[in-house]
Order: C-alpha cells, then structure tokens, then sequence
C-alpha cells in the first residue's frame, strides 16, 4: 500500500517514521520544513514534492497539522487531498480539531469519493517516538477496522469512540483535563514554596500520594531545571483549550474551572511565552509572587 504523511513535525514525524520501521508499506512524505523530510528520508520514505503530489499518487494520507486552519486547507483546499486524491483513497487526519471543523472536512472528502478518519493523539512527542501514542478514532466502524493495521503500526492504544466528531470531541476533553491538571499542581508547587518546604520533598511526596497526575509528574523537572523548551508549545495549548471551551459554548456547558486556566494562559502568552512549553503557566504565579519554585 501506498502512504502518504503530510506534516512531519515533531508530532507528525515521529509517527510517520514508526509506519516507515514497523511496515512494508511505501511511504512518501511532505512538510515545509526540508529538515523534516530529511529526517524520515533518512529511514525509507520517499520525498513529496507538495501535498497536491501525495495526495494524488497514495492509497491512505496521513495529515498531522497544528492548526484547524491548515487542516482545512490541506484538505479541501485546491492543491488539497479532495480535489487531487484518487476516489476510494482514505484520509487520516491525527490533528487535534474542532468537531465542526472534521465534520466539515468529513462531507468534503465524501462528496468526493474519499474515506475519512478523524484520528488525533495524545501522548506527546515522548510517546510518539516510541510508538505508545493512543489514538482515538471518529469515523465508519468498517473504515476504521481496515485501517487499524496501519494505525497499530505506531500507536500502542487505538480506539474508536464513533462517528467523525467524536474523536474531536475524546481528544479536546482528554487536553482540557490535561491542563486545568497542570495549572491545579503550578498552584500547589508554588504555594508549597512559598509556604517555606522543600520544593523537592513536595514532589516526591505528592508524585506518589493522591495529587500526583501525569502533569504534577513532569511540572517538578521542568521547574527545578528552569527548563520551558516547548515539548508542547503553549500557544497550541491555548489552541485546544480554546477549540474546548469553544465545544462548551455550543453545547450549553458551564465552565467553572477551564476559562480560568485560559486567563493563565492568556497571561503567559502576552508575556512571550507562546513559544515556550505550556508548563509556563506557572511562571504567571511566579511573576505574581516574585518567587520561583526551585
């Protein structure tokens, strides 16, 4: 089978690879970044010359995209999958997304003969390099069964959660979770600092008694090392926070604690740290509090 990847970025490019490792499928790739391509080149793939030439030559593409915006461009736009992919091809779309915005893309490859899967990650980039990324999947159960192979090849956990939408909505609520959780334990390191007990004490304390999560767990290191290097960048961060509260609004639901945790991020970006890792949401209580916690 022939596989095309359209966006191997750092999340993008780490799953790709894992289908070049773990297959025999051929697998051409294409992104903007020259040195992107390289790095999956390096291992088998073939390059694409745009996402207009993969689109049209594969069986399956694969999309890993940062924003809706690029989603819909790549996909329904001119030089996109639907208007240059063969009928009976699929679409893969592993971009974190609106529900509307997947639907949107959904009927837009159906009118044109093209199956499509919604099917964002969670896991980072660390779980993306070593192929326990989970996967949840929107879409037709047949077209997802037929597809699962390919999906496994770089995904310890797949499932399917129902139609396209529903992946969007698995994959925005898992993030909303995973943040109101990051900015919960910014809180509690700093007012244990400020309080007067050792930071590192604290952390080994609550990593394993009942505050500890998955964002306590990597907060501490990244706090103790004054390291923000983005694994996760913030300003795609406050992307899903916000395509999550915009979910909300649509659906009638209150908010008491993600619009908060919007304002800190907000707060962090106008001081320059979208670029930085979402983890700088605890450099807003620390410029609050002129302290850090180290």
């Amino acid at each position: 089978m022939k596989i095309g990847f359209i966006g191997v970025g750092n999340m993008g490019g780490p799953m790709c690879r894992n289908i070049v490792r773990n297959t025999n499928h051929d697998v051409t790739v294409f992104d903007l970044n020259p040195d992107a391509i390289a790095a999956c080149t390096a291992i088998g793939a073939a390059a694409g010359a745009s996402a207009k030439s993969v689109a049209a030559a594969c069986d399956v593409i694969f999309t890993s995209l940062p924003m809706p915006k690029h989603v819909e461009e790549v996909a329904l736009g001119p030089d996109g999958i639907a208007a240059n992919a063969r009928p009976g091809s699929v679409h893969i779309d592993l971009s974190t997304n609106s529900p509307t915005t997947a639907r949107r893309v959904h009927a837009g490859m159906a009118a044109k003969g093209i199956g499509m899967l919604e099917a964002p990650v969670s896991g980072g980039v660390p779980r993306a390099t070593d192929g326990t990324i989970v996967i949840m999947v929107g879409g037709d159960p047949a077209l997802f069964e037929a597809n699962l192979p390919v999906l496994k090849s770089f995904s310890k956990e797949v499932i399917h959660v129902g139609p396209v939408g529903m992946g969007s909505v698995a994959k925005l609520c898992n993030n909303m979770l995973a943040f109101c959780n990051a900015a919960a334990a910014s809180e509690a390191l700093l007012l244990g600092a400020t309080a007067g007990i050792d930071v590192h004490k604290l952390y080994d304390v609550i990593s394993n008694a009942s505050g500890n999560s998955d964002a306590f767990r990597a907060l501490g290191p990244k706090a103790f090392a004054r390291n923000f290097k983005p694994g996760f960048a913030l300003d795609l961060a406050h992307k899903d926070l916000r395509l999550a509260l915009e979910m909300a609004d649509e659906v009638g639901m209150p908010g008491m604690i993600a619009p908060q945790v919007m304002t800190l991020m907000r707060m962090a970006r106008a001081h320059g740290m979208g670029a930085d890792d979402s983890s700088s949401v605890l450099r807003v209580y620390e410029q609050a509090l002129g302290r850090e916690v180290k």
